[in-house]
């Protein structure tokens, strides 16, 4: 191997990245202990940002487009290599690539339902799901606080940290909010930009900018939305007895539409049931002019109440 062509393959003319992989956020340059050639070129494309890190300090940060290495465009790298005049000679550096794209799509949402308290319900748990878009804003930050010496960097390994300060800001904003859970889907969008802008400062903190936050679904655990679904029911009804009324009419034409059949026959027991419900309903309703002001009649079982109770004293019924 001659000199000229030992000389070729430890000096790097040229650096430059294809991003061949989605959801990769920063890339180190494999140097392999060459050095970079004195006026070599340096390729930085559109959504993408170079930094230049020399003996462990950050030198320079380049943008998009084709740069030649010299001391007018490495004033700081000169600087820190205590270069008294152009240098003319090879010098090794670390070189980082960050993409600045968006990364669209990301999701968020909450591992286990938060509590809150409701104006309309007290204390109610809530799940919510959504998605976010963001990008690299300032390389340098990125580097400091997230990617440092690593080969590379993937939206996966923030993910975890940003979906946590999500989930943490959208509980404070909850917290302080006067908007009943009921109301909360009339509001979304509006929810959806307070906690955007609630998080912002936490993603400028990274390095990252938050370009969009979306709020797709807010909603109550299982045993919760039975719950409201049964209270719902009893509203709409206007009371108890209609209530029961409205179930039994629900149910006589499926049993009539199928008097001989399994099915018939257990929507006719249903329907009896319902029947023998709604007397009791009657019965107690007659005995609640003997109540006192104030009280209120169990959706289960029709026992008497205080009004302010939230459950059955008698068969624990959440009301």
């Amino acid at each position: 191997m001659g000199l000229r062509e030992f000389a070729g393959r430890q000096l790097i003319a040229v650096i430059q990245w294809n991003e061949t992989e989605d959801g990769m956020l920063s890339w180190r340059y494999p140097m392999n202990d060459q050095e970079i050639e004195s006026g070599g070129q340096l390729t930085v494309r559109e959504s993408q940002m170079a930094l230049f890190v020399n003996e462990g300090k950050i030198a320079d940060v380049f943008g998009p487009g084709l740069h030649t290495l010299n001391t007018q465009n490495l004033p700081v790298l000169t600087d820190l290599m205590n270069w008294g005049k152009g240098f003319q000679s090879p010098f090794k550096s670390d070189v980082y690539f960050f993409s600045t794209r968006l990364q669209m799509d990301q999701k968020w949402g909450t591992a286990t339902p938060i509590t809150i308290r409701d104006k309309e319900f007290g204390a109610v748990r809530l799940r919510g799901y959504g998605i976010y878009s963001c990008r690299i804003a300032d390389p340098k930050t990125f580097f400091t606080e997230v990617s440092g010496t690593r080969e590379s960097c993937y939206v996966a390994d923030v993910e975890g940290q940003l979906r946590d300060t999500i989930v943490a800001r959208m509980t404070d904003i909850f917290a302080t909010s006067d908007v009943s859970f009921l109301d909360m889907a009339a509001h979304q969008a509006a929810l959806s930009g307070k906690i955007a802008e609630a998080m912002k400062p936490a993603f400028s903190a990274l390095g990252l900018e938050l370009t969009q936050f979306t709020v797709e679904n807010i909603s109550l655990p299982d045993e919760l939305t039975k719950v409201m679904d049964a209270r719902i029911g009893v509203g709409m009804a206007g009371d108890l007895g209609r209530y029961t009324e409205f179930q039994t009419a629900q149910a006589m034409p499926v049993a009539a539409a199928n008097p001989g059949g399994a099915a018939g026959a257990g929507v006719g027991v249903g329907a009896g049931v319902a029947m023998g419900q709604a007397m009791m309903g009657s019965m107690s309703a007659a005995g609640a002019s003997a109540a006192p002001a104030g009280e209120k009649f169990c959706i289960d079982c029709g026992k008497p109440i205080p009004k302010a109770a939230k459950f059955c004293p008698e068969c624990g019924k959440a009301q």
